[in-house]
């Protein structure tokens, strides 16, 4: 029954409705059939009923939607599919959907930051394995809000890249404009990340930060454990700070052009 229910509209659809007056017209059809020749279709085959609903249902089915989700991302391929009946499966979507953006925000894309001659702007080094690094300081990029969820991760993954870096770190600037939201979770792991900083010799800086997401690093007191003057607008900015600071030899390539 619920079946045969929810199906009518694709029926209807299918046999070219545009409003809901069909549904009353369909009513009033079946009435004055029910009264005027009740035995007009009494031996009609349930099976022939059967295919008319089910070539009518399958113009829900977008196959070629489908094939896209497949070649460009199957978690949502999965999701598509996961429907157990119109209103459950609708509920059931949503709360699956969230749970995959947790997911990707869980443990969200990082990058360590290049230089690519010609290029402008600051590259992640799996794409450009040909950029060069300013020496002793590492541009790094975390793509996602930092909360409870993933603030050991972005603490980890600072200290890999920091331990994987040849010559040794001296800075460490985090490129922070994916970075919406700080929460308290979070802030405790970046003060536990930068005592392990300092007990490794390796400052740390913001670069791009929003700024509410530094009034709420200023309510946590970061501003001043981290120091205000490390909070730069723009990564370049930070690069010429870094190099003037620690003398470290480095030319970039748009100081080469005439």
């Amino acid at each position: 029954m619920n079946f045969s229910a929810r199906s009518r509209t694709p029926v209807a659809e299918s046999a070219g409705a545009r409003s809901q007056i069909t549904g009353v017209i369909g009513a009033l059809a079946v009435a004055a059939m029910i009264v005027a020749a009740p035995w007009a279709f009494r031996y009609l085959p349930s099976a022939a009923l059967a295919g008319v609903v089910i070539a009518a249902a399958t113009s829900l089915v977008d196959l070629g939607a489908l094939v896209r989700l497949a070649r460009v991302r199957r978690s949502d391929l999965v999701l598509s599919i996961a429907v157990l009946g119109a209103i459950p499966g609708i509920g059931i979507a949503v709360g699956l959907s969230l749970l995959d953006v947790m997911r990707r925000a869980w443990r969200p894309h990082s990058a360590r930051l290049v230089r690519v001659d010609g290029l402008k702007g600051y590259h992640d080094v799996e794409r450009h394995p040909e950029g060069r690094s300013i020496p002793g300081l590492v541009l790094f990029r975390f793509d996602a809000p930092l909360f409870f969820a993933n603030a050991a991760h972005f603490a980890e993954d600072v200290l890999d890249v920091i331990d994987d870096v040849e010559p040794s770190a001296r800075w460490i600037v985090v490129t922070a404009e994916p970075i919406t939201d700080v929460d308290t979770s979070a802030a405790d792991e970046l003060r536990i990340l930068l005592d392990a900083l300092d007990e490794l010799g390796v400052v740390f800086a913001f670069a791009e930060l929003k700024g509410q997401v530094r009034d709420s690093l200023a309510r946590y007191g970061l501003v001043e454990r981290i120091g205000s003057h490390r909070f730069y607008r723009t990564i370049g900015e930070a690069v010429h700070d870094y190099v003037k600071t620690t003398g470290a030899e480095w030319v970039d390539w748009e100081d080469l052009r005439p």
